[in-house]
């Protein structure tokens, strides 16, 4: 009796603080919503007040008028679907073959991968935009990588710096570890080549890794400011982070503005996280078991 009521307390308990962390979690997203229906008045007001005094619907569609909404969204789809795609293939194949194949260099190959992950981005951004910049035959580029911009104000310039990377190739070869030899050696029996094992037998069952990871580089991709920054200086070429500083003027910012500019680009996250929340959480616990 005393075993199950400590444990009932217990579980009180821990519910109660992951209550309080949600609500410190969620303040933000709520006060940005509800400040996206204030005026400018009742933002810089020195009385604090959480609910608007008039919901000002009217600010989203204000927020929408002020710049090219529908091309820097169009922007941020592309450069999102396009990198997500591309990243699950290459991750996961290079994670199966870390995890699941044996060839010359394996282990000093993944070394370099957890090297990479240690490095931070800033560090490369720089070399990587020269990279871009200097590619050899784009952007009216030479063989030597000189007279054009590369993939300045382009797609690919975008895209490409990002389609793989250290973290999602760790994620992948952490699944595909729990999988017993057995399964393996069966399809060797059967006759099957590695890369069909791969297609029909593993990959049908890393779906919930595969999510993990889509949620990952989607959220990575859609907020990306720094990069898009850096690489585009055209009013087409714009994403929708870019798209948020037009609300921001030499001497104030129209916060009402922005945070119905906001909410708007961050629906689409929680929409997303939403669906895939299942996966999500069982692609999580999965990488940390090893069978």
């Amino acid at each position: 009796m005393g075993k199950l009521r400590s444990r009932s307390m217990g579980l009180v308990v821990m519910s109660v603080v992951l209550l309080a962390v949600s609500l410190v979690m969620l303040t933000p997203f709520l006060i940005m919503v509800l400040t996206s229906f204030k005026t400018m008045g009742e933002i810089q007001s020195p009385t604090f007040s959480l609910f608007p005094k008039v919901w000002h619907f009217d600010n989203y569609a204000e927020a929408l008028s002020r710049g090219d909404w529908l091309k820097y969204f169009y922007n941020s789809f592309v450069v999102t679907i396009i990198t997500v795609v591309i990243s699950l293939v290459l991750n996961s194949m290079a994670g199966y073959s870390f995890a699941r194949l044996r060839f010359p260099g394996r282990d000093i190959l993944f070394f370099s991968v957890l090297i990479g992950i240690m490095v931070p981005a800033q560090t490369t951004m720089i070399p990587t935009f020269l990279m871009m910049k200097q590619f050899p035959l784009a952007g009216g580029n030479n063989l030597f990588g000189q007279d054009g911009i590369g993939f300045i104000n382009s797609y690919t310039g975008l895209i490409l710096p990002f389609i793989a990377g250290s973290f999602g190739i760790f994620l992948c070869r952490q699944f595909f570890l729990n999988f017993p030899r057995a399964l393996d050696e069966a399809s060797q029996i059967d006759g099957a080549s590695k890369f069909r094992v791969f297609y029909q037998i593993y990959l049908p069952l890393s779906k919930p890794i595969l999510a993990t990871l889509a949620i990952f580089k989607t959220t990575s991709a859609w907020n990306d400011y720094m990069w898009p920054l850096i690489m585009t200086n055209t009013e087409g070429m714009r994403t929708v982070q870019l798209g948020l500083t037009i609300f921001r003027g030499e001497t104030n910012v129209e916060w009402n503005l922005l945070m119905a500019a906001t909410t708007l680009v961050v629906l689409p996250l929680v929409v997303l996280f939403l669906a895939a929340q299942k996966y999500f959480v069982q692609g999580i616990v999965t990488t940390g078991l090893k069978a």
